[in-house]
């Protein structure tokens, strides 16, 4: 990556994350931190407004934006290739937000790549096992983990016994092919699994966490030992 793409790439990712230290930038982009530190002072002299805070890192000043920004026909084919694995490992309601997404990086493609993108559309195919979609929840519970709200679940557990939950939700997994809600249950008075194509109701709530902190969605899944990475 050149120094230009690079300078680039720092702003986006300040962009799109709130903070960011110079290590995690320098593993971002292969570089020295020192180099970030370069990288850092070119951009002020260009007049991009990074700040600094202790303990968390480089920020853009809020309300700075970079202008709508174009993507380069790998970019586009790399989303292309997501789209279709979120139609077979997601749901409906992430299906939909992709298809809509891909739609969009679509309209500010330049017409080569336009035309390379449509030709690829049908040339993605998965042929995967047989599993138990996850209903049409994904996009309400990531909504309630980034927002910090709490859910109402009516569940059924493996042998079939149906219960209501009240869960403070930290993360979303998906292992031994199915999408696994971890939360704070309240009836429990602990964290618990809940596969998510056992929820029969979801509603989302507008309570706040009750429970603070939480242990982090990393934290539960290596408690789980599981012989793979997820």
């Amino acid at each position: 990556m050149n120094r230009i793409d690079r300078l680039f790439g720092i702003v986006t990712l300040l962009q799109a994350r709130r903070h960011a230290t110079a290590e995690q930038l320098a593993a971002q982009f292969g570089i020295s931190v020192r180099t970030v530190y370069r990288d850092i002072r070119a951009l002020d002299e260009q007049g991009i407004p990074v700040s600094f805070e202790p303990q968390r890192g480089y920020c853009l000043v809020p309300g700075y934006l970079l202008p709508p920004v174009s993507f380069t026909p790998p970019e586009a084919q790399a989303l292309l290739l997501l789209q279709a694995l979120a139609a077979s490992l997601a749901d409906d309601s992430i299906e939909k937000a992709c298809a809509t997404a891909l739609l969009k990086v679509q309209a500010v493609l330049r017409e080569p790549g336009k035309k390379q993108l449509e030709h690829l559309t049908d040339t993605f195919k998965m042929h995967l096992p047989e599993y138990q979609r996850a209903g049409s929840y994904l996009a309400t519970l990531q909504a309630a983990i980034a927002d910090q709200y709490q859910v109402e679940l009516a569940y059924v557990n493996k042998g079939s016994q149906p219960s209501q939950r009240h869960v403070e939700p930290i993360g979303l997994a998906f292992y031994n092919f199915a999408w696994h809600l971890i939360g704070w249950c309240h009836l429990r008075g602990e964290y618990r699994d809940f596969r998510v194509s056992r929820i029969q109701e979801l509603t989302a709530t507008t309570r706040p966490f009750q429970r603070t902190p939480h242990l982090t969605h990393a934290e539960y899944i290596a408690q789980l030992r599981l012989p793979f990475k997820v």
